[in-house]
């Protein structure tokens, strides 16, 4: 009888992802299995650079919270580890590292590209609802908008709602508000 190698694939975890090569690829690991990115384009950098600007301004500058631009290691547990385009935490969600963010935090945002669009509208958006990330964007530099998903009381993602000029972000008693015509 032949068995298959895939029925005894053994789950990556932290400790395999820091001895994954700094080879100019962003890499990640979901459930346990790992992916890896080619470097952003000079148009997805813009775009994330427009957006963590504006959250710096109104949140790190203040001294709110910290914002953070990939890459930077997001630890949920031992097997899933993930480099979102632009993380939020706020002062009052300890979960910032050293070396790392680990735990949930306030915002993640993902901004689509070619090689990661599927990963980032099923795989990592259900990672983040399992996780009970509070609010995670998906940024669609292509149709200028963003898809905001807020969790909600019964722990999952509601529908989500497109924004393509301003985005009103609730969060720790606290508004911020994104002009989207300063990105586009």
């Amino acid at each position: 009888m032949s068995i298959s190698s895939n029925q005894y694939r053994t789950k990556l975890t932290y400790d395999d992802y820091v001895l994954l090569p700094d080879d100019g690829n962003q890499h990640e690991i979901i459930d346990g299995r790992h992916y890896r990115n080619a470097a952003p384009s000079p148009r997805h950098q813009t775009v994330s650079r427009l957006i963590q600007f504006q959250l710096m301004e109104q949140i790190e500058i203040p001294g709110h919270g910290q914002v953070f631009n990939a890459p930077i290691d997001v630890q949920f547990d031992d097997f899933n580890v993930v480099q979102p385009d632009i993380v939020v935490v706020m002062n009052s969600n300890r979960i910032v590292t050293p070396t790392k963010i680990k735990g949930v935090p306030d915002l993640v945002v993902e901004i689509l590209s070619p090689s990661t669009r599927d990963r980032d509208l099923q795989l990592k958006k259900q990672l983040y609802e399992q996780n009970a990330v509070p609010e995670y964007w998906i940024v669609d530099t292509d149709n200028q908008n963003i898809l905001v998903h807020c969790i909600d009381s019964n722990g999952t993602y509601a529908q989500p709602l497109a924004h393509s000029e301003t985005i009103t972000l609730s969060i720790h008693d606290m508004t911020v508000s994104l002009d989207l015509n300063k990105v586009w």
